[in-house]
């Protein structure tokens, strides 16, 4: 019995081996393309291992997408705040008034999330040429708020479910109504929630292509997404100032799910337990 249960053991460590090797494939072939010449690409069995290592193309960019990186930072920032702005109170609302229609609305914004994106671009392209904001920081910032918000208030909703509800009534005892038990109790309480939503929010605005390329008709501003672009040519493509590209485009968000992991974790599970 424990020969076989160690067997079993060891099958179950490699199998979960082999899914993580492969999975961390892409990554490690991303870095290691980064380091090499650009002749090195175009043969017909590429080196597994840069001999030497070659940073040429991390020199390349550096100027380059430097401006570009700077530009998601701030439009998937900007978008991780306006979608916590409303999609925290909105949560709350479902959570506290149960109406008739709450139900409907929580399946609605279920539907919504199951659209492809690719529908989205061309309405809102419409509308923020009517209202001139094209070419704006305003157009992606509100463009990509419509992915996160939906999935914002679904996720915040699961959270402030299983927190007690004692807290909130004892705040309307003091008097504080619904928008200061909001501010001063449920907010706080739900700092983990918010925490993870406003990572995601982040994360989806910083990998979206769509609406960047939509929206940017006259390359004012440029997201990374689109400023790897900027090596990819009709006929020829600069393959390691590429993959340099997406290795300082993936340092930002590896570095804010390091930082907020144990949010991530907490606020994740934190939905599935109810008072």
């Amino acid at each position: 019995m424990r020969a076989g249960a160690r067997s079993a053991e060891w099958t179950r460590v490699g199998a979960g081996s082999l899914a993580v090797a492969v999975m961390l494939f892409p990554i490690y072939w991303m870095i290691n393309a980064s380091l090499q010449p650009r002749v090195a690409m175009l043969q017909t069995f590429p080196a597994f291992i840069p001999n030497p290592p070659i940073l040429d193309a991390y020199r390349n960019i550096i100027d380059a997408q430097g401006p570009h990186v700077l530009v998601s930072c701030v439009v998937a920032g900007l978008s991780a705040i306006v979608s916590l702005t409303v999609a925290a109170p909105c949560a709350y609302a479902i959570v506290t008034f149960r109406m008739r229609w709450t139900t409907g609305f929580v399946l609605l914004l279920l539907l919504v999330q199951m659209m492809p994106n690719i529908v989205t671009p061309n309405a809102l392209y419409a509308i923020f040429a009517r209202l001139q904001l094209l070419n704006t920081y305003a157009a992606l910032v509100l463009c990509d708020s419509t992915l996160s918000v939906p999935f914002a208030i679904l996720l915040l909703r699961a959270f402030m479910v299983s927190l007690p509800k004692t807290f909130t009534e004892a705040a309307m005892v003091d008097g504080a109504g619904y928008w200061g038990a909001f501010v001063r109790v449920i907010l706080p309480l739900s700092r983990n929630g918010l925490i993870t939503a406003g990572l995601f929010c982040f994360l989806f605005a910083w990998s979206d292509f769509l609406f960047a390329l939509t929206m940017s008709t006259k390359q004012r501003i440029v997201p990374i997404t689109l400023g790897i672009y900027q090596f990819i040519g009709t006929h020829n493509t600069d393959w390691p100032s590429v993959m340099a590209t997406a290795v300082l485009a993936s340092v930002p968000p590896i570095v804010l799910l390091l930082f907020g992991q144990k949010y991530i974790t907490a606020g994740l599970t934190g939905g599935a337990l109810k008072d």
